[in-house]
């Protein structure tokens, strides 16, 4: 694979300049990273939800930081053109704006990151602000924001009425405001978002948030049939994957359980003189 230039963020904000949308997904560990930096996505965040997807968990507040740097890590190796972001998880910046400034400083420093992101609106743009000011990009996350989905109500679009339409526009610029390079619109209804991308100056994405954002995320075990509790609205599978390996699985066990696995081609030998040496040196008969 050719290696490509990397991306910079002067080149998203190029790219929202000229009106050309940017590509963004999750991704969580080395193999699936090496597959995306062949793609040529522009960004790839390190989901907190991986302790859904990956570790079994009903949500991602059991999600710590010494699960979130070492998958990190891994994206950075096998993604080296992408601009990597890392998810900050569950209380690891909600408690104070110093605790907020060092964990980010964490992905960055330990994983490679390009930027971090976290959850939250008005009442988070103190550590928005802080971890901008010690030199960190970092994204906002607004609208069905998971690690706060008991306030919310559960697993639901957010904005629906005016009321709550203006809360997160209006959080919008004070994100953008506190320094914010982009933010992410998740589950917000497409007018809303639309409203917050014509007011913005700044890359807004979208995640279930209509068309009309500067770009797209999607959840990488969504696009293709991974993840076997359900099928979010907004995700649209791209490839079977979770189809043909459950096949590939199924054959596997027909094929020992016959014994017609393996084959020859499959297995190692060693030389007949060699092997009646080792027999010899056992005493074997």
């Amino acid at each position: 694979m050719e290696k490509r230039n990397k991306v910079l963020l002067p080149a998203l904000l190029e790219k929202m300049r000229q009106g050309v949308p940017i590509t963004m997904i999750t991704c969580y560990d080395y193999s699936m990273a090496c597959l995306v930096e062949e793609a040529g996505l522009d960004i790839v965040l390190v989901g907190d939800s991986l302790g859904m997807t990956l570790l079994g968990y009903e949500g991602t507040l059991p999600v710590t930081m010494a699960d979130m740097i070492p998958h990190a890590r891994a994206v950075r190796l096998g993604a080296p053109g992408a601009f990597l972001i890392g998810d900050m998880p569950y209380m690891s910046y909600q408690p104070a704006v110093e605790m907020a400034v060092r964990n980010a400083g964490r992905f960055m420093a330990e994983a490679s990151c390009d930027a971090v992101k976290l959850e939250g609106g008005a009442e988070m743009a103190d550590r928005v602000h802080a971890i901008a000011a010690a030199g960190i990009p970092v994204m906002g996350h607004l609208g069905l924001t998971p690690q706060s989905v008991s306030a919310l109500g559960g697993f639901k679009v957010q904005g629906r009425d005016a009321a709550r339409g203006k809360k997160i526009v209006e959080d919008a610029e004070q994100l953008e405001a506190a320094g914010a390079f982009s933010i992410l619109l998740e589950m917000v209804p497409d007018r809303v978002a639309k409203l917050i991308r014509d007011r913005a100056g700044i890359p807004i994405i979208s995640l279930g948030s209509g068309p009309d954002a500067h770009g797209q995320l999607l959840i990488f075990h969504d696009m293709f049939g991974l993840y076997p509790r359900f099928k979010p609205k907004m995700a649209k599978v791209f490839g079977e994957a979770g189809k043909v390996i459950l096949e590939g699985l199924r054959r596997y066990v027909s094929e020992v359980t016959s014994r017609e696995f393996p084959q020859p081609e499959n297995w190692f030998t060693i030389k007949d003189d060699q092997f009646a040496e080792l027999v010899k040196s056992l005493g074997e008969k």
